[in-house]
């Protein structure tokens, strides 16, 4: 038998959940053949067959919580799979009857392990095993001498205990009672369960609110002068490098710049520390059908802004095909969000934990602004990072923002950086 089991699901993803089985039990499967597809608030991931054979056995349904290295399944190595039944041949010519031939005597089953007596000694090698396993040997059958709980029996009970289906407990969220609607009204309700996945992205969410110090601030850009470099080198930019010139590529730049300056918005806290990051892994969160999802552009300071718009145009597609990695959804040290492709104007984006600074981009939108004493409309945006103010001060959380709002004023100074 080869066990079909729940993947390692990276960093600070605990559990998924079974969204669906392409096989049944009984189904022939192939080596590397996708099986189950789960989904973690990151990412869904496929989990492929182990082996070659027949699945033999489902152990954990659809829609249920799972933790790494539970058990999902069997499959049966080797088997194919039941053919389908023939019809009935026609019955043969009567023939005499044979002569009665003896029954085999059935074989009597193996007499049951009885249970230890309570005040039964144990082995030192059993007594350590219960300690190590937390497996009390009181429940576990014994096979020895008086029903004495032996070594194999301890590592029997272990590995069966290690193959059962690992539930995850959904901690118990505050549920606000609903009023019930007037007859008229729900008539016209439509009730629809929440998914898991769903559950999952709300319960990280409000997580992230109850365990840091969130505050926000605000500022706000002059785009004309990106927006003038787009339109002059957009179509040989895309000439050389193969992708459009967007605007994520300098506000990954600016961030980077910016973070280079202030390191505690590139920090995080692990207990009583702060952990300085001297790297920059940028996570840019795409929205897809499922939900939204944060791809992380490794080392974006070592890249060019043509490499930067590379990588987050394949993180895009493949983000709204299903194809992200879990290696590829985590480790970021700070996370960009852009609502402006939505049309919103102002946000206070949620910090994405353990990270303690998020940007949040917003829809260019031209509004008179005074230029050397004269009222001229200018394409604003409005700028809002979201940070932990257990470790950022707002001195240095608006240094930032002052920062990135004079790269991005002035590109130049992201290509000479000044």
């Amino acid at each position: 038998m080869a066990d079909i089991r729940v993947p390692t699901l990276g960093e600070s993803v605990t559990e998924a959940t079974i969204g669906r089985w392409f096989k049944h039990a009984g189904d022939a499967v192939t080596v590397d053949e996708p099986l189950v597809e789960l989904e973690t608030d990151k990412v869904t991931i496929e989990v492929p067959s182990p082996a070659a054979g027949v699945l033999s056995e489902i152990m954990v349904q659809d829609g249920e919580t799972v933790a790494p290295g539970a058990l999902l399944g069997q499959i049966k190595e080797g088997a194919a799979a039941p053919a389908k039944a023939a019809p009935p041949a026609a019955p043969p010519p009567a023939a005499k009857p044979a002569a009665p031939q003896p029954q085999p005597t059935p074989a009597a089953a193996p007499p049951a392990a009885k249970a230890a007596p309570a005040d039964a000694p144990l082995a030192p090698s059993v007594r350590k095993l219960a300690a190590e396993s937390g497996i009390s040997a009181a429940t576990v059958p014994g096979s020895g001498k008086d029903g004495r709980v032996t070594k194999g029996d301890m590592l029997e009970a272990i590995a069966r205990a290690v193959a059962a289906p690992t539930p995850v407990a959904q901690p118990a969220a505050a549920v606000q009672a609903r009023a019930p609607s007037p007859p008229d009204d729900a008539a016209r309700e439509e009730r629809v369960r929440m998914s898991r996945l769903r559950q999952t992205i709300a319960r990280r969410l409000k997580e992230a609110q109850n365990t840091a110090a969130m505050l926000t601030t605000f500022n706000e850009v002059d785009m004309a002068n990106v927006m003038a470099l787009r339109a002059k080198y957009r179509d040989l930019f895309e000439k050389k490098h193969g992708v459009k010139l967007g605007f994520m590529g300098f506000f990954v730049r600016a961030c980077v710049q910016a973070l280079k300056d202030i390191p505690a918005v590139n920090a995080e806290i692990d207990g009583s520390d702060i952990v300085y990051k001297n790297y920059y892994h940028i996570g840019v969160a795409v929205g897809t059908e499922k939900g939204l999802v944060v791809p992380v552009v490794r080392d974006a300071d070592r890249l060019s802004l043509a490499e930067i718009e590379k990588k987050i145009a394949d993180f895009g597609h493949r983000a709204r095909d299903g194809a992200l990695t879990i290696e590829e959804m985590q480790g970021g040290t700070f996370t960009i969000s852009n609502g402006g492709i939505y049309g919103s104007l102002m946000s206070t984006p949620i910090l994405n934990a353990p990270q303690s600074g998020i940007l949040g981009m917003h829809k260019i939108q031209e509004r008179p602004m005074i230029v050397e004493g004269a009222i001229k409309p200018r394409p604003m945006m409005y700028l809002a990072l979201s940070y932990d103010h257990r470790i950022v001060d707002g001195r240095e959380a608006v240094t930032f923002l002052v920062r990135a709002k004079e790269l991005l004023e002035d590109p130049t100074r992201l290509v000479l950086d000044l």
